[in-house]
């Protein structure tokens, strides 16, 4: 099942998310839930659509193909969609169980048996809310622990009813076999319940499940009770790869009708990263390009020309650095990254507390040649308070920007791996407006590149055991003013 949800501005319709695979079932009962915002100023279309086969879909669909709204004069079934408003719950529960003596299904073994979680809804109905694998062959299973949210088992509501139901798998018929079913709460669980009976009125004998192990976790919103300066760095990429500036082909290009690619990155992120810094000054490097007067090479340069004090006013101030670098600078090559991750890195190692978190954008059109040496730097700057995001720009194939990001695949270097993926690549082409519509381009890109931030430094600061900080007043990251602009308190609220 794929869900998708529409644009207000091109009304196209985009992915969402998808469901696990349920084989060789008419009636599939989709464990997966969407959780989406709901905003009352909008009318936020959804289209649900199943198939046989899950790897048919397209991410984006411009316009609904007929063949989506069923074969006419057929019934093909009724999609049944529930949806209900999530309570304010950020509890999870860790559990675990086990069986005893449960009925045989199976004729020439015992029986491979799973357990099957509904949650009760308002109208009387149930959801299931979570599956445990299968235990093969055996009376007396126990299943691995599991966390489930709260909210899912319950929604925060502790007297609820769930029903857990104790199924068998008989693959000689591809079915599966009811063996019994109990019912249960929340607060029952939570009070050290741990015996129930499988009930099926026909039989003679009561096999039970035992609840083995149940630990209670607050996940508490971090950033709503926490006070957290995020320091934000751009790094642009001014190597000769880009063309040159003075040419229209050329992605540093300045028309004075519309921004270029780098431009449009920039001006997305930042503009949703400011507003968590309190003084919106933004230190602003290039690499890879010939500096005046001598023609040295720098992979590690300020946009303003000012080593002393890198940094820039807001967004607009950055934007100016960078237009004036393009005047001033010659783009040679080649492509590090190193440099600029070393650079961030060295601040965020000196406050590892929770009151600062520091986010590095990168901006670059292709190959990266110090491929070896970025790997090193990220695994080394994973256990910091720290993201890097790098968006690709230009037609250009970003098979090394890819393998950085490791939602597939955590990075590594010579046996030693990233402590947490810190890294979001997204190639810009995938989010320009076919009409020409900046603005959305741009509303795009930061929704997707800025997705992952908030997880990221929730798992940097769980894995440290940081508490929630409701002030902050500890020592700075920020270096003397020789480097950096004069330290004074900075106290943002997100």
């Amino acid at each position: 099942c794929v869900l998708y949800t529409q644009t207000v501005a091109n009304r196209e319709w985009r992915e969402f998310g998808r469901t696990e695979v349920i084989d060789n079932t008419l009636n599939p009962d989709f464990v997966h839930k969407f959780i989406l915002d709901y905003f009352f100023e909008e009318r936020q279309n959804l289209l649900v659509v199943v198939k046989n086969n899950i790897d048919w879909a397209s991410s984006v669909i411009h316009n609904v193909p007929s063949y989506f709204r069923g074969i006419p004069g057929k019934n093909c079934g009724t999609i049944i969609v529930k949806a209900e408003e999530l309570g304010n719950c950020r509890e999870s529960v860790l559990m675990q169980f086990c069986g005893n003596k449960l009925d045989k299904k199976d004729f020439f073994g015992k029986s491979d048996p799973f357990l099957v979680f509904y949650r009760s809804n308002k109208d009387g109905t149930f959801t299931i809310c979570h599956k445990t694998e299968v235990v093969k062959n055996t009376l007396d299973p126990v299943w691995q622990a599991f966390k489930i949210p709260v909210r899912a088992l319950c929604n925060g509501d502790y007297d609820r009813w769930c029903v857990c139901v104790c199924v068998c798998v008989c693959v000689c018929v591809f079915s599966h076999d009811y063996i019994g079913e109990f019912s249960t709460s929340y607060r029952e669980l939570s009070k050290g319940h741990s015996q129930f009976t499988v009930w099926e009125v026909s039989h003679s004998h009561f096999p039970h499940v035992y609840f083995t192990h149940f630990c209670l976790k607050y996940h508490k919103c971090f950033l709503k009770i926490s006070y957290t300066q995020i320091n934000f760095t751009v790094a642009i990429d001014f190597t000769a790869s880009n063309g040159n500036p003075s040419q229209p082909t050329s992605l540093h290009y300045m028309s004075p009708y519309h921004l270029n690619a780098y431009a449009l990155a920039l001006r997305a992120v930042g503009e949703i990263i400011q507003d968590y810094d309190s003084d919106k000054l933004f230190p602003a490097l290039g690499f890879g390009a010939k500096l005046p007067p001598d023609g040295r090479i720098s992979h590690e340069f300020p946009l303003n020309g000012n080593p002393e004090n890198p940094y820039c006013s807001g967004i607009e101030g950055v934007l100016e650095a960078y237009y004036q670098s393009l005047k001033s600078v010659r783009l040679y090559g080649p492509t590090y990254f190193s440099p600029v991750i070393n650079h961030v890195a060295r601040y965020a190692s000196l406050v590892k507390d929770g009151s600062e978190y520091f986010i590095l954008l990168i901006i670059s059109d292709g190959v990266i040649s110090d491929m070896a040496q970025t790997k090193e730097s990220i695994i080394n700057a994973s256990s910091l308070p720290m993201s890097i995001i790098i968006v690709g720009v230009g037609p250009a194939e970003f098979d090394e920007m890819i393998e950085l990001d490791g939602d597939e695949v955590r990075i590594s270097s010579r046996g030693r791996f990233a402590e947490r993926d810190i890294v979001q690549f997204v190639p810009f082409r995938d989010y320009i407006d076919r009409r020409g519509n900046h603005i959305l381009s741009m509303a795009r890109l930061a929704k997707d590149v800025l997705a992952e931030i908030p997880d990221q430094f929730l798992q940097y600061v769980r894995s440290r055991g940081i508490k929630p900080q409701h002030s902050s007043h500890s020592s700075s990251s920020k270096p003397p003013p020789a480097l950096v602009h004069p330290v004074h308190p900075l106290q943002t609220q997100i």
